[in-house]
């Protein structure tokens, strides 16, 4: 089954939410590498990873790894994304080659089983550990909801997301293949998750169920749980919200990021409106941008937010934060010194595996509660 956009149903969901609503925000266009800013000037990396940008020189964290200092070098030498102007197809296939490498080199580290399933009409990769389901997660299953700005990332970023995530924790994940832009515009993707969500409510109980998601793949899982309970359905178990969450990537990192990750300076962040799967939607809507509405929050599982230092998300990652504690929420932050967005897309880090472990052990605490 897939939910269509029901404007009673939502005019109603509104007016009963229009009490919580607080100052109204956009939400950004995450992406895992592709600069999320126009940058006013360049910026160089040098093989010490240290950053120049005119007068400005920043040395790489020493409290980063070795291995994250070697991978920062590599991704400052690689050749540039087409960017959001570029045609559609070859941003995919940019993308598409950089994931589907990462997936090879996390089988290596994480052997999994893979296998493709059509869930209520909604594509989806389930990916379980080579060894099996550990018999404490059989009545367990996460869905994972990839990033890449609500453009790209199908399966093989969604796979980068999922393997380790089912190979440490010993567990089923579920990646979704939701509706995109620019073919699709919002609510597509709400759909397709709440549609996939509602068929494993026939096999596992709603609080043995976790969502979670980088970047894009963060936004939507929070906006899943808001359009999940406007829709009358059992909230999930636990979410994560990766790399991006509930509000506008504003703020100091908006601006401070993309220096720290070796681009220029930006005058303006790029917003979520802005990009065209969200081409329509109101800003004032918790559905679009959960953050607005105390009230929608409030109905909030548990809750794992994750970022880095360096990520240009990570002030609207601790807004999220901070708004998720004043509406009573369990919400767990960690923030990884020298780390930039989608960081743990890179298996071989000493961080990444922190952050596997970290994730493992959120839902392992809050699913059956």
């Amino acid at each position: 089954m897939i939910f269509r956009y029901a404007p009673f149903r939502i005019i109603l969901f509104r007016s009963l939410f229009a009490w919580g609503l607080i100052a109204a925000s956009s939400l950004p266009a995450a992406q895992p590498t592709d600069a999320p800013t126009s940058p006013t000037s360049s910026a160089t990396v040098q093989p010490s990873g240290a950053i120049t940008s005119g007068p400005l020189s920043i040395p790489f964290s020493p409290y980063a790894s070795a291995e994250a200092l070697a991978q920062f070098v590599r991704d400052a030498n690689r050749s540039p994304a087409p960017g959001l102007s570029g045609p559609i197809e070859a941003n995919r296939r940019y993308y598409d080659a950089i994931n589907s490498d990462r997936v090879e080199r996390m089988k290596k580290l994480y052997p999994v089983e893979i296998r493709s399933e059509k869930i209520a009409g909604v594509g989806t990769d389930i990916v379980t550990p080579a060894g099996g389901v550990s018999a404490a997660n059989r009545g367990r299953v996460l869905i994972n909801l990839h990033g890449g700005a609500f453009l790209w990332g199908a399966h093989s970023g969604a796979l980068v997301e999922s393997i380790p995530v089912a190979s440490v924790g010993k567990l089923k994940v579920i990646s979704v293949d939701y509706r995109q832009g620019p073919e699709a515009t919002f609510p597509a993707a709400s759909e397709d998750v709440a549609a996939v969500y509602e068929a494993l409510l026939m096999h596992y109980k709603p609080q043995n169920i976790g969502i979670y998601g980088c970047s894009a793949g963060g936004i939507l899982t929070a906006q899943s749980v808001v359009w999940i309970a406007a829709h009358g359905l059992p909230r999930p178990g636990a979410v994560g919200t990766y790399c991006a969450s509930l509000v506008e990537t504003w703020g100091d990192s908006a601006f401070m990021g993309p220096v720290l990750s070796g681009n220029g300076p930006v005058t303006k962040p790029l917003l979520l409106v802005n990009l065209p799967y969200f081409k329509g939607a109101d800003p004032h809507d918790p559905l679009v941008f959960p953050g607005v509405s105390a009230t929608a929050l409030a109905h909030f599982p548990p809750t794992l937010l994750i970022s880095g230092s360096r990520d240009f998300a990570l002030s609207s990652v601790l807004r999220s934060h901070a708004l998720l504690v004043q509406a009573g929420v369990d919400a767990e932050l960690h923030v990884y010194e020298g780390m930039w967005h989608s960081f743990f897309s890179d298996p071989e880090l000493p961080e990444s595996h922190a952050a596997y472990d970290v994730m493992v052990r959120f839902f392992d605490r809050h699913l059956g509660r």
